[in-house]
């Protein structure tokens, strides 16, 4: 009781003083339950509090021999070394057993996008004059135009597009803003959206709220709904490939870096607090690099 009572503390914690989501939330607290458990399975778990530097070496060999992506065990660690830290910070222990963890990397995995070619079959699935079609068609568009997160996408509100300076606030994770633009085609879906799709849900179901998107109750819609209507719009074209929320995120970058972007631009978009972040992207800028070096190089 006393240990889940530690855990309400820090989930709070991050909520009140960080504004964190309720997916970040989520994510946290499955993090140190997957430890919890491991815990228990071997050994037995005696509080958080005893807790030493090898047992948290025993949990990396085995989500090591689990082959969890770099990802997922760096993640998994950062949320465990966070909690610890509250910890520390309200003298519940007087070290963190995370704080020297060295982590092996794997190798970091290059994100999945879609090709131009293969975002004009997307457009094309979504053209349309009934109101979910014309949501779907907003939805794409501004998904592609700035690169926001999907759940930056779900927690969109009116207010935050300026049409009239063509770009849209959003608030991003760990509270921060960024403006990003937003060009003619995802204005032009978005004012069909408005003056007709929207308006129809929204009157249809007597809703009134100020969500950008809606599903077809006139409700908000959810990030899980979005990768849905994601899934449903690759159903219709001839694309093989699987898609996840983040795909037009990772496509978006992709292409402003092929088209000659500058990383640290992308890096201010996406809203990455950290360049390095961004530079898994810059894979694709090669044949764009190829190019500039034989136009320029004397030799």
């Amino acid at each position: 009781m006393i240990e889940q009572d530690l855990i309400d503390k820090f989930v709070e914690n991050l909520m009140v003083n960080h504004h964190y989501s309720k997916e970040t939330k989520k994510s946290y607290l499955e993090d140190i339950d997957n430890f919890v458990s491991f815990l228990s399975k071997n050994g037995g778990f005696n509080g958080f509090t005893p807790i030493q530097r090898v047992d948290v070496e025993t949990y990396l060999t085995y989500l090591d021999e689990q082959n969890y992506a770099s990802e997922t065990i760096a993640r998994r660690i950062s949320a465990l070394r966070s909690f610890y830290n509250f910890l520390v910070k309200n003298n519940y222990r007087k070290s963190n057993p995370f704080d020297l963890v060295q982590l092996r990397h794997k190798g970091r995995k290059l994100p999945h996008f879609f090709y131009e070619k293969e975002m004009t079959q997307l457009f094309e699935a979504v053209k349309g004059d009934d109101p979910l079609t014309q949501r779907n068609s907003a939805l794409l568009e501004l998904l592609y135009a700035t690169g926001m997160r999907v759940s930056e996408c779900a927690n969109l509100l009116l207010d935050q597009l300026d049409f009239s300076n063509g770009i849209v606030l959003i608030h991003g994770k760990g509270d921060k803003d960024r403006y990003v633009p937003f060009g003619s085609y995802a204005r032009s879906a978005l004012e069909t959206y408005f003056d007709q799709g929207r308006k129809v849900l929204m009157t249809k179901n007597h809703q009134d709220h100020q969500y950008v998107f809606v599903n077809n109750r006139g409700r908000k819609l959810t990030s899980r709904g979005i990768e849905y209507i994601l899934n449903q719009i690759i159903k219709k074209t001839s694309l093989t490939s699987d898609i996840h929320p983040h795909m037009i995120r990772h496509t978006f970058a992709t292409h402003m870096l092929e088209h000659g972007a500058d990383l640290r631009t992308v890096q201010e978009l996406l809203g990455h607090a950290s360049l390095s972040t961004t530079q898994i992207y810059t894979h694709v800028t090669m044949e764009h690099l190829q190019k500039d070096y034989k136009k320029y190089f004397p030799r």
